[in-house]
């Protein structure tokens, strides 16, 4: 059982150390003594740019971070393509590099537990893991009913008021740089034209505005067209009030 005032009381953070301990002692009240919270802007920005808050041992998270190993860790791999929760447990970790993993961080007291991923509404991307340092063994039980309910509340009210301080935490985005003929492109991309259109008033071929958007892309790192018209009016770059018709 979760109270709500209990949640509410994260949104009410004013710093990112209150907020901190006010999701621990979440964690604790539903039986785990260690957490991490780590969250990035977007799903194309590197891992080591999260917003990251963890009570894990310092030294295993220095270890993790020196050794890039969330680029390895089989939690990550999950949360970015799933909405799911996972249960990791030993067999979670298959690789050799996935058992290491395991092994070392078993040494600091995380042995079993339960990540969540998250997906925000604007490209967020991250997860929250409640960690033990029970043994499977020992019958570890994560409760799937209530308590899974509780930590995905926990999870939900987390992300939402974490947000100010992801956002203060993310360095801003350099606009790229665009030729010419590829801000012709976006802006004609951006009043619905498809790639036949663009290339008919544009007098060059179908494949030639291909080529451009494909570059665009690129450029933001992005994996569609609506995905950088987004950034790119993001950034300024281009303006639905001043587009050509």
């Amino acid at each position: 059982m979760i109270e709500l005032a209990h949640l509410t009381a994260l949104l009410e953070c004013e710093d990112d150390a209150s907020w901190s301990t006010a999701l621990f002692s979440l964690a604790r009240q539903q039986g785990f003594d260690q957490v991490l919270y780590g969250v990035v802007a977007s799903k194309h920005m590197k891992l080591e740019a999260a917003f990251l808050r963890s009570n894990y041992s310092p030294k295993w998270r220095a270890t993790y971070d020196t050794e890039k190993l969330a680029y390895v860790d089989p939690t990550v791999g999950h949360c970015l393509n799933s909405s799911l929760p996972i249960i990791w447990k030993p067999e979670t970790f298959r690789t050799p590099n996935q058992r290491a993993l395991y092994e070392e961080a078993s040494g600091h007291g995380i042995r079993s537990g339960i990540t969540f991923p998250i997906h925000g509404p604007n490209g967020e991307f991250g997860v929250i893991s409640f960690a033990s340092d029970k043994l499977p063994s020992d019958k570890f039980d994560l409760a799937p009913g209530e308590a899974m309910a509780a930590l995905s509340l926990i999870r939900d009210y987390a992300f939402e008021s974490s947000l100010k301080f992801i956002n203060a935490h993310s360095p801003a985005e350099t606009p790229p740089r665009l030729t010419k003929r590829e801000l012709e492109v976006l802006n004609w991309v951006m009043v619905g034209k498809s790639s036949w259109e663009i290339s008919k008033i544009t007098r060059c071929s179908e494949a030639t505005v291909n080529f451009h958007i494909a570059n665009i892309r690129q450029k933001f790192n992005v994996n569609t067209r609506q995905q950088a018209l987004v950034k790119a009016i993001s950034m300024g770059m281009i303006t639905p009030e001043g587009h050509r018709r």
